[in-house]
C-alpha cells in the first residue's frame, strides 16, 4: 500500500516538472505566480473605499494558507482549507480572487467549478425600526449626530455618502437633493418632501452639511453607532440598517421599483431586490384604484357649455 502511493506521488512529481517546463516556454511568470501577486493586483484596482476594503479583507489569518503558494500548485483541497476557516466575506473575496486569476490566464483551468463551490448561507442582515430608530435619536445628545441619523432615515444614504453631503448637493429652487455615490458613482436624485425640509433646514447652509462627521473614518461613525446601540440593548443592526430601512418602507407603500432603485443609487435591480426583501408590498383594493379612476375622469371631463 505504501508503495503504491509513493509510486503515485513521484509520477504526480514527475508531471509536474514536464508541466513547468512547458508552460515556462509559454510565460516564464506562470510557474512563479503566487496568490500573493493576484492579490496585490486585486487590490489595485476600484475606487479607494473599495481598494481599502479589499485590502482589509485579504489581511485575514484564512488566506495565510495560500498566500505564498505557487497558482499552479493549487488544489481545491487548498480552497477549501480557506473556505473552513473564513466566513462568509472570506468566500466571496477567494471567488473573486480566483475568478481574476481564471480571467487572465494566470491559471489554466479552475481550482473549483463552478458549480462544485460550497453553497453558503447569508448572514442576516435586517433593517431598523422606526421605534429603534426614535429611540436612538432620542437619546443621542449630541446634535450633529442626530441630525445625521435622521437623514439617513429620511433619504437611506449609504453612510459615507451621507456624511459628505454639502449644501450645494441641495437644488431649493426645484426640491431635489441629489448626490454621486462614493462606491458606484450612480446617481441618486430624491424629491425634498416637508419633513426632509425641516431637517436641512437645521443643518449648514454653506459647506459640508455634518462638518465633523465629514472627517470622521466610516469606521469609528461605526463603532460610534454600535456603541449607541449597546447602550440602548438594540441588535441586529449597523449604520447600514438604514438603507435597508428605506427599501423596505418603499415597497411597502408601493413605491415604483425604478423610483426606490434610483433613491439608493442601485445600479442592479438583483440588489436593490436584495435590501427590500424585509418589505412587504400590501395590494391596494381594486375597488379603490377604480374609485381614484372615475375621480380622475370626472374632473378631467370638460364642462358642458351654457346654452
Amino acid at each position: 500500500m505504501c508503495s503504491s502511493v509513493l509510486i503515485r506521488r513521484r509520477a504526480n512529481e514527475k508531471n509536474i516538472s514536464i508541466a513547468r517546463a512547458y508552460l515556462s516556454g509559454t510565460d516564464p511568470k506562470l510557474v512563479e505566480r503566487t496568490w500573493d501577486f493576484v492579490m496585490r493586483e486585486f487590490c489595485s484596482v476600484k475606487k479607494e473605499s473599495t481598494r481599502l476594503r479589499r485590502e482589509r479583507a485579504i489581511k485575514s489569518k484564512a488566506f495565510n494558507s495560500i498566500r505564498n503558494k505557487r497558482l499552479v500548485e493549487t488544489t481545491a483541497e487548498d480552497f477549501y482549507t480557506v473556505l473552513k476557516s473564513g466566513g462568509v466575506f472570506t468566500h466571496h473575496i477567494l471567488r473573486c480572487l480566483h475568478n481574476l486569476a481564471l480571467g487572465m490566464g494566470w491559471v489554466l483551468a479552475p481550482v473549483i467549478p463552478p458549480k462544485l463551490w460550497p453553497k453558503i448561507e447569508k448572514k442576516f442582515k435586517r433593517a431598523v425600526t422606526l421605534q429603534e430608530h426614535q429611540r436612538i435619536v432620542q437619546s443621542e445628545n449630541n446634535i450633529e449626530r442626530r441630525h445625521y441619523y435622521e437623514l439617513l432615515w429620511e433619504i437611506g444614504a449609504a453612510q459615507t455618502d451621507a456624511a459628505n453631503l454639502t449644501a450645494a448637493n441641495i437644488d431649493w429652487e426645484n426640491r431635489l437633493l441629489s448626490y454621486h455615490r462614493q462606491k458606484t458613482g450612480e446617481l441618486c436624485m430624491l424629491e425634498i418632501g416637508p419633513r426632509l425640509e425641516s431637517l436641512l433646514k437645521n443643518l449648514p447652509s454653506e459647506g459640508a452639511l455634518f462638518p465633523r462627521i465629514s472627517q470622521l473614518p466610516d469606521r469609528w461613525r461605526a463603532a460610534e453607532f454600535r456603541r449607541r446601540c449597546r447602550v440602548l440593548k438594540i441588535e441586529g443592526i449597523s449604520l447600514h440598517s438604514y438603507r435597508y430601512a428605506w427599501a423596505s418602507r418603499a415597497k411597502r407603500v408601493g413605491m415604483p421599483e425604478r423610483f426606490a432603485q434610483s433613491a439608493l443609487g442601485h445600479a442592479s435591480l438583483a440588489v436593490h431586490r436584495e435590501y427590500a426583501r424585509e418589505g412587504v408590498a400590501i395590494c391596494p383594493s381594486l375597488e379603490n384604484y377604480e374609485g381614484k379612476l372615475v375621480s380622475v375622469h370626472t374632473a378631467e371631463k370638460p364642462l358642458a357649455k351654457a346654452s
